[in-house]
């Protein structure tokens, strides 16, 4: 494939391409196992997908807030999605060894994100320094200015 979109170039989306993957055939282990899980399931799916979609929309805007915004929510859902997981585990609908690969997968997406998080949350990220204007004031201009710091002084009874 030649041509992609930005998002799908960021070595995050496709890590989170790889989790949704991995979650997706959990889900598909747990679903229809008669225990009372659809509230977790349910959740850790869309949780799971929406990582990758705030991701993605967030690299499509432009201002550096709402961008540094949508990846910030893009990490809530990762981190929604481990305490899904620890979820599962606590109901003891899977046992904390299968959880292991998601959570390794979440916690360098929520690392990634909290990188790109910081990048364009900084205002200070692709500003140079100020220069140092040095002017010279000419004699007329001193004479000008002379009266200014008298008006300016707080006059005392």
């Amino acid at each position: 494939m030649s041509e992609q979109f930005d998002h799908e170039k960021l070595d995050v989306y496709q890590l989170e391409l790889e989790f949704l993957r991995w979650a997706t055939v959990l889900l598909d282990e747990l679903t229809g196992t008669g225990k009372r899980l659809g509230e977790i399931l349910d959740q850790l799916d869309r949780a799971s997908l929406s990582i990758l979609l705030n991701t993605a929309e967030g690299n499509g805007k432009r201002q550096r807030r709402i961008r540094a915004r949508f990846f910030d929510d893009s990490r809530g859902s990762a981190t929604e999605c481990a305490a899904c997981l620890d979820g599962l585990v606590a109901k003891r609908a899977c046992t904390s060894e299968r959880i292991v690969a998601g959570k390794q997968y979440l916690v360098r997406i929520v690392s990634m994100l909290s990188k790109l998080v910081a990048r364009f949350e900084s205002s200070e990220a692709l500003r140079e320094d100020a220069p140092e204007y040095h002017a010279r004031l000419t004699a007329s201009s001193e004479e000008e200015n002379e009266g200014d710091d008298e008006d300016d002084r707080v006059r005392r009874p």
